[in-house]
């Protein structure tokens, strides 16, 4: 497999390259603290040799509860993302959630992600192929909760068919176990590079606990924030050539999934020992 290039920033995933790194948010709560959380990622990465991708989302669709906090919406965020990719100078990625987003969306994001619950859904697919092709974006896919990871060639073809040219990444997020609960089967990472593109490993969302927070009696997602770094580790030394993390200055005030985020002091040791175990793997 052939590295993966982003040609207007010159990211790189894959080939015999670096670890690749997409960090960032989860959800974007105001423009301060994004430019806080990725600058320091920036910084990191920079010393490390890793390519930095800045991650947020702008809407959490998919909430437990109507109550839940989703974020500042699509036009106040694409602002935010915009404004952090010019002063930082970095790639964004972000996710979408309806086929009108895919044009504004591939305006300012890099890296345009498919959310897991929405990889099948035919309408955004190709909306979002079609806007990646015009801007000359990435896609990332993340693979469903209920979806085989050999069955992901589906989403490949559906973009080949319209846009042939587009590079994807696909992305492991865990499979639904039982209830409340998702599982890693690091079989998967292999699995997904065998149809010829980079793979990642998200492994903030892969340890949530779907509607299983305490503190809402299940109002909310709970998460097992002391897994992520497990997962990223064993992610990668099964060959992952990206991450996909999600970081805050104090987690447990996160407006969104902080049961799931690490602590943004985490960040320089996970992605040094990250850096070491794709070194040892790749030679």
């Amino acid at each position: 497999m052939t590295a993966l290039t982003h040609t207007p920033s010159g990211w790189t995933i894959g080939g015999n390259g670096p670890l690749a790194v997409m960090a960032g948010l989860n959800v974007l709560e105001d423009e301060g603290l994004a430019l806080e959380v990725g600058t320091e990622l920036k910084r990191i990465c920079g010393g490390l040799g890793l390519p930095y991708v800045f991650k947020a989302s702008f809407d959490k669709a998919n909430r437990s509860s109507i109550k839940s906090y989703r974020g500042p919406g699509l036009e106040a965020g694409l602002r935010i993302l915009a404004s952090v990719k010019a002063k930082l100078g970095v790639p964004v990625v972000t996710d979408l959630h309806e086929p009108f987003q895919a044009e504004p969306v591939a305006e300012v994001a890099d890296i345009i992600q498919l959310p897991a619950f929405l990889v099948r859904q035919t309408d955004l697919v190709i909306a979002v192929a079609k806007a990646a092709a015009k801007e000359k974006a990435l896609i990332q896919a993340k693979k469903a909760q209920f979806m085989a990871p050999w069955d992901a060639k589906n989403i490949l073809t559906k973009i080949a068919e319209v846009a042939p040219e587009t590079g994807v990444i696909l992305c492991e997020r865990g499979v639904s176990f039982g209830y409340n609960n998702l599982v890693v089967d690091m079989l998967s990472i292999p699995e997904m590079k065998k149809l010829g593109c980079p793979v990642t490993i998200d492994a903030t969302h892969a340890v949530q606990l779907p509607g299983a927070d305490p503190r809402t009696a299940g109002a909310s997602t709970g998460g097992r924030r002391d897994g992520v770094s497990i997962i990223a580790k064993s992610a990668v030394a099964a060959g992952a050539d990206g991450v996909f993390l999600e970081f805050h200055t104090d987690p447990d005030k996160a407006l969104c999934d902080g049961p799931s985020c690490l602590p943004l002091s985490a960040a320089s040791e996970l992605l040094t020992t990250l850096k070491r175990i794709h070194q040892a793997i790749n030679g």
